[in-house]
């Protein structure tokens, strides 16, 4: 006990000859000392359970905090790691002092980790601090992690793989009604921040230390004679009297409005990127004429992963009305990602299959969505990645019928839709407009292919949503008949529509095999289908009668159980 109380008091004492040294008052962490005495303190603290302990070294952590902030921008130490363990302090012991910790939190954010998140150390341990008080933040302070998720997203892309797996736990306390729609495009341009990062520190030194919106504000000065030059010589700013196609050429500005949006640290709501935007140009040209650095090759390979949780927190947790804002924003940007094949591929992987996920599980969003729908549709064969989105469109507009039964006017404009685009494509497929005459053989087979199963999709569609509203199956026999008739087009695409006009003249069949997958109500099951699950206690009389190719009712009058093996 008494070995306790000499180095209470000696830590104590530590703190206070600190604060009265004027040459390391101003820059407390210059001290390596002071670290080691508010750790032991802390951790003393914690083991006394003493309020009079801690009402004593409270007045002397607060006044080297507030030291601390004060001189980060003239210290040349690095201050992150002595503010976390004064902030463990606050957050722990907050109340007993009546100190509210969200304040020093915000500052924290603001002061320290905007200047050294790149700090491998640094964030590291901000990492492992966010993930100890996870709880605390997410019951006392909801707020805080959303409202700086930019900043720790520059963290992680700027440090990649080696903090991937602290990140990814604290990662969905980063998600709430108001982060959920604006972090979408910077997850999907995560690469984009790695270039512009990287960019930064080659034309303004190291990121650690230096805050990156100085850094913006030290570029005015030279803006403003770029601008001079420009209306005096007529020159343009980008100008840079070299190769165009060099890196050196490829300039961001500062002053682009993209480029302060990737660099953002606050959450300030959801602004549109311009994919086609000076500075989005430059960015992309950077990582296309430059070898990829070892950060970005990284972050392509993590970004997929972040993805995942991603999606995986919006179908647990996130409402329909955000999930289905955010289906509009994903179709728009399925075709606008890094130009890296794999990563390409890996992401609108994700995009899709979220995106059907979606549709699973509100069918409603098809019909609420017809719009944009639509607008993809018109698109499909702009680029590979428009037509695949289509298909998928596609794909869900039949097996969701669209929408449901209840949403029939907008089944009949999607069915009108996946009409012009059935007849788009068979008359272009008769008279060669697709064609590119620079297309090689290649090119072209894989052309006429894609073409080929865009159109059993749409037939497909048309089929069910026939079959899921009957008031549109004259219309669907006239489109299937004319593609049937059809002799130009693949071979697959018109047996598979001349045998949906023989499913859809039977309505039991066609509702057995092109019906809804789910009924419309829990207890009943759609005509012509049977629930296998339910075999046990079904006679084989409940089997419709095309399934047991007979022309009566069967004659005996036995269950499956019978029949079927005991599991």
């Amino acid at each position: 006990m008494a070995d306790r109380d000499r180095d209470w008091d000696f830590h104590l004492r530590t703190l206070s000859n600190i604060a009265r040294d004027s040459n390391v008052a101003n820059d407390p962490a210059s001290d390596p000392n002071v670290l080691l005495s508010v750790r032991r303190l802390y951790e003393l603290c914690k083991a006394e359970n003493s309020e009079d302990l801690v009402a004593r070294v409270y007045p002397q952590l607060n006044k080297i905090f507030q030291r601390s902030v004060s001189s980060l921008s003239q210290s040349r130490t690095s201050n992150g790691l002595l503010l976390l363990a004064i902030l463990q302090f606050f957050i722990d012991f907050g109340e007993v002092v009546l100190h509210d910790a969200d304040s020093s939190l915000k500052t924290f954010f603001r002061s320290c980790l905007s200047r050294e998140f790149a700090d491998l150390i640094v964030a590291e341990a901000v990492l492992e601090f966010l993930n100890t008080n996870q709880n605390k933040f997410l019951t006392s302070f909801p707020t805080l992690l959303p409202q700086f998720y930019p900043l720790l997203l520059k963290l992680i892309a700027w440090n990649g793989e080696k903090l991937e797996k602290p990140f990814l736990r604290i990662f969905p306390a980063l998600i709430s009604p108001g982060s959920f729609l604006p972090m979408f495009p910077s997850l999907i341009d995560f690469p984009i921040l790695v270039v512009a990062l990287e960019r930064v520190e080659r034309s303004s030194g190291s990121l650690v230390g230096n805050n990156i919106a100085s850094i913006q504000k030290s570029k005015v000065p030279e803006m403003l004679l770029a601008l001079m030059d420009e209306a005096y010589t007529g020159s343009t700013i980008g100008d840079g009297g070299g190769d165009s196609g060099t890196e050196a050429s490829s300039t961001i500005d500062v002053a682009d409005p993209l480029f302060l949006e990737l660099l953002k640290d606050e959450n300030d709501g959801l602004s549109e990127r311009h994919w086609n935007s000076p500075g989005m140009t430059a960015v992309i040209q950077i990582a296309i004429n430059t070898a990829q650095s070892d950060r970005l090759k990284q972050m392509l390979n993590v970004t997929p992963r972040i993805l995942d949780v991603y999606f995986s927190v919006a179908l647990q947790d996130v409402n329909n009305s955000l999930i289905c804002a955010l289906i509009p924003l994903l179709m728009s940007r399925n075709s606008t990602l890094l130009p890296d094949k794999a990563f390409s591929y890996k992401v609108r992987k994700r995009l899709l299959e979220f995106m059907l996920a979606a549709f699973q599980r509100s069918p409603d969003f098809i019909a609420l969505l017809k719009k944009p729908i639509i607008n993809r549709l018109g698109e499909a064969y702009d680029n590979p990645a428009k037509t695949e989105l289509a298909l998928q469109l596609c794909w869900a507009i039949g097996e969701h019928g669209g929408g449901g039964r209840s949403h029939k006017d907008a089944s009949r404009e999607l069915f009108e839709s996946l009409e012009l685009l059935l007849y788009e494509n068979l008359l272009s497929s008769r008279l060669g407009l697709r064609q590119d005459p620079g297309d090689n053989s290649s090119g072209e087979s894989f052309r006429k292919s894609s073409q080929s199963r865009l159109l059993c999709f749409v037939i497909t569609a048309i089929a069910k949503l026939a079959t899921y509203h009957r008031e549109l199956l004259p219309r669907a026999r006239v489109s299937l008949g004319k593609v049937a008739r059809s002799r130009t087009s693949d071979a697959r695409v018109w047996t598979r529509a001349h045998d949906y006009l023989g499913l859809l003249s039977d309505t039991g069949i066609s509702l057995s095999i092109l019906g809804p997958s789910k009924p419309a109500s829990k207890e009943a099951h759609n005509p012509g289908t049977v629930n296998w699950s339910q075999g046990g206690t079904k006679m084989v009389a409940h089997i419709p009668f095309y399934i047991l190719h007979e022309q009566g009712p069967p004659f005996h009058d036995f269950s499956f159980s019978d029949i079927l093996p005991r599991r």
